[in-house]
C-alpha cells in the first residue's frame, strides 16, 4: 500500500490486563512457543470468576499520593495506562507535544460508593419515607466528586491533569461501543488532517461488586470455573467472564511521527463501528460491510484479535462469521485470556494487534479452538461485537 502523510499510526502502547504491567509482558505472551497460562480469580467475587488486575505500583505513572487516593481503581488503571502509552511513545516528557496533544477517552459510569449504596438500601428497609431519606443521603452522605458514581470524565480530566495532555478532550460512553468510537473519531480526525496527534484509550474494573450485580442483571456472568471461551456453555451461565484491564494508544499522523523519529507498530489501515438490529441475520450484514477493508489481506500472514464477549448466543454467531468472511485467517480471542474489558475491549485488541505486528509475531493460540500460524503476522483484524449492541472492526498493516 502507497505510504501518506497522514496514514494514521501507532506510535505508542500503554497496557494493562491480568498478564501483566506494560509492552514486556504482552509481547512475551504473542510470541510464545505455547499458550500463555490464563489468570483468573475464582473466590473473591464466587460463583462468578474474573480476571483480576496484576500487581501495580501506581506511583510509577501517578506520583503524588493525593491524586492517587481521590481515584479509585477504574480511574488509577486508565491514567497509568495513559502514562504507559505516552511513555512507550517517547512524549511523556515533551511539554510541547503533550500541550497539543488531543485525547478520547472511552468511559463507563465510573465506580460506585458501595458503603452509600449500601447505607441507603439498609435505611430504606426500615423507613417509608424513602424519597426523603434518599434526598437527605444524597446531601449527607456523598463525595463531591459522585453521583453516586464517578463522573465519566474525571478519567480524562485526571489523564490532563497528571500527564499535562491538554489538547481537545472528548470521553465516549456506551459499554463496547464506546471504545469502538474512541478510535473510530481518533482515526478519522488524523486522516482528515485534524489532528497530527491524538492518546485514545479506556479502561475498565472487573472487580466491583456493583459491575458484578449488573452483569448478572442479565444473566450474562459465567459461573464456575474458567471454561475456554470458544466452548463455554450454557450450563455455566452466560458466558462473560470480566477482566480487569487499560488500553492506551498514541495515535499520530505519519507524516508527524517520522519528522520525531518515532518507532511506529502499525499502521491503520481502516476502521468502522455500527450498531443496530440484530434480528434476522442483520447482525450479520452489519459486520460483512464492516469486514470489506479486510478482504484483500493475505489469509497466510493475518490474525484476526477477536475481540468476543463470550456471551453465548454471540460467540456462535460471530464464529460463524470469521469461519465464512475472514476464513482461513487464524483466530485469536483475547477475552479468554485476560477478560472481557467492556469499554476497554476494542483498545485492549488494537494494543494487541499492534504489539504483534511490530514485534514479527507468530502469536500461540490461546484457546484449544484456534489454530496455530504458519507465519508472522503481517496484518492483522480486530473485532468487537457488543454483549448487547455495537460491533467494530479495524485493519492494521505492518510496517
Amino acid at each position: 500500500m502507497t505510504k501518506s502523510a497522514n496514514d494514521v499510526v501507532i506510535t505508542g502502547i500503554g497496557i494493562v490486563t491480568s498478564q501483566g504491567v506494560g509492552t514486556e509482558p504482552h509481547v512475551k505472551l504473542l510470541t510464545a512457543a505455547k499458550a500463555p497460562e490464563v489468570r483468573i480469580e475464582t473466590e473473591r467475587f464466587a460463583p462468578y470468576p474474573i480476571h483480576p488486575l496484576p500487581e501495580i505500583d501506581w506511583s510509577e505513572q501517578i506520583p503524588k499520593r493525593g491524586d492517587q487516593r481521590q481515584m479509585e481503581n477504574w480511574q488509577r488503571l486508565g491514567v497509568f495506562a495513559a502514562g504507559l502509552a505516552l511513555d512507550d511513545a517517547g512524549l511523556k516528557d515533551d511539554l510541547d507535544a503533550c500541550g497539543s496533544m488531543d485525547m478520547i477517552v472511552a468511559a463507563g459510569g465510573g465506580e460506585r460508593d458501595i458503603n452509600v449504596d449500601s447505607l441507603i438500601v439498609d435505611e430504606a428497609l426500615k423507613r417509608n419515607d424513602r424519597e426523603r431519606l434518599l434526598n437527605e443521603k444524597l446531601t449527607t452522605e456523598l463525595r463531591p466528586t459522585l453521583f453516586l458514581a464517578q463522573l465519566s470524565n474525571l478519567l480524562a480530566g485526571n489523564i490532563s491533569i497528571v500527564h499535562k495532555v491538554t489538547g481537545s478532550s472528548r470521553t465516549f460512553m456506551g459499554e463496547e461501543a464506546a471504545g469502538i468510537s474512541a478510535v473510530e473519531t481518533a482515526f478519522a480526525r488524523i486522516k482528515a488532517g485534524q489532528s497530527t496527534h491524538t492518546l485514545v484509550g479506556g479502561a475498565f474494573s472487573a472487580e466491583r461488586l456493583d459491575i458484578v450485580l449488573l452483569f448478572e442483571a442479565i444473566q450474562a456472568h459465567a459461573t464456575g470455573e474458567w471454561h475456554p471461551i470458544w466452548s463455554r456453555e450454557a450450563g455455566n451461565g452466560g458466558g462473560m467472564i470480566l477482566g480487569s484491564v487499560g488500553a492506551f494508544l498514541v495515535l499520530e499522523s505519519r507524516e508527524y511521527a517520522e519528522a520525531r523519529g518515532a518507532r511506529i507498530y502499525a499502521t491503520i489501515d481502516a476502521i468502522g463501528g455500527d450498531r443496530g438490529s440484530r434480528d434476522e441475520g442483520k447482525l450479520e450484514a452489519r459486520l460483512k460491510d464492516l469486514a470489506q477493508p479486510a478482504a484483500d489481506t493475505d489469509p497466510q500472514s493475518t490474525v484476526v484479535f477477536s475481540g468476543t464477549s463470550g456471551f453465548h448466543d454471540l460467540v456462535r454467531r460471530e464464529k460463524s462469521f470469521l469461519e465464512t468472511e475472514l476464513a482461513g485467517r487464524p483466530v485469536r480471542a483475547f477475552g479468554g485470556l485476560v477478560g472481557h474489558g467492556v469499554e476497554a475491549q476494542f483498545p485492549v485488541g488494537m494494543a494487541l494487534a499492534a504489539l504483534a505486528l511490530g514485534n514479527d509475531a507468530e502469536i500461540p493460540p490461546f484457546d484449544p479452538a484456534e489454530t496455530r500460524m504458519t507465519a508472522p503476522a503481517k496484518a492483522a483484524v480486530v473485532t468487537t461485537i457488543g454483549h448487547a449492541r455495537g460491533e467494530g472492526i479495524a485493519v492494521l498493516a505492518a510496517e
